[in-house]
């Protein structure tokens, strides 16, 4: 666990836990766009588990969750001699708004780093605020041969490297990798059928 204190508010950062999924959807719902769900980068973590040991909440100091971020595993297209690059595509990351500004997105976000990293993953990608997201060193330097299945403004398709040349020749559509859940394998199930 990590905590971050700030004007004498601590928050503290852990593993996401299966009692957590209420109280992060309601932060999700609160701190999101409406149409969040619909967005191009949710499609491909629909239906899938996050990255395992790769999901964490941000609680304050009563225990309340008030952040959330998520990384997801994802095929980034394919390398220069066709082999599939292995990444991490991150999100939602999201702040509690009655908990803004005070740098609880920030430790989520170099925390999740940190374990990806730790984990030996070699890169994450992400759609969002390219001013935002480039003081962790996101930018578009890797994301410009890949593509997502569905609509993106391309500055906002952003990559960082956790292993220098890792994304090098990466090319081709960004694709699920991750386990499914159990509703996404029933009804695969079900349509078999």
């Amino acid at each position: 666990m990590e905590t971050l204190v700030h004007d004498g508010d601590a928050v503290t950062i852990a593993l996401e836990q299966a009692s957590d999924v209420i109280a992060r959807d309601g932060v999700l719902a609160r701190a999101m766009q409406p149409n969040w769900k619909k967005k191009t980068s949710q499609k491909l973590r629909a239906g899938r588990r996050p990255a395992e040991g790769l999901a964490f909440v941000a609680r304050d100091n009563a225990g309340a969750i008030v952040g959330t971020v998520r990384l997801w595993h994802i095929q980034a297209g394919i390398d220069g001699f066709g082999r599939p690059v292995s990444a991490l595509m991150l999100g939602p990351l999201a702040v509690d708004p009655d908990a803004k500004s005070r740098g609880t997105g920030t430790v989520l976000m170099r925390h999740a780093l940190s374990e990806a990293a730790r984990l030996g993953h070699g890169a994450v990608l992400l759609v969002g605020d390219a001013p935002y997201y480039a003081r962790f060193g996101f930018s578009t330097a890797n994301t410009g041969a890949l593509a997502l299945p569905g609509p993106v403004e391309r500055d906002r398709f952003l990559a960082i490297e956790l292993v220098e040349g890792w994304l090098d020749g990466a090319a081709g559509m960004v694709v699920a990798t991750g386990t499914k859940t159990h509703k996404a394998r029933a009804a695969k199930t079900r349509l078999a059928a």
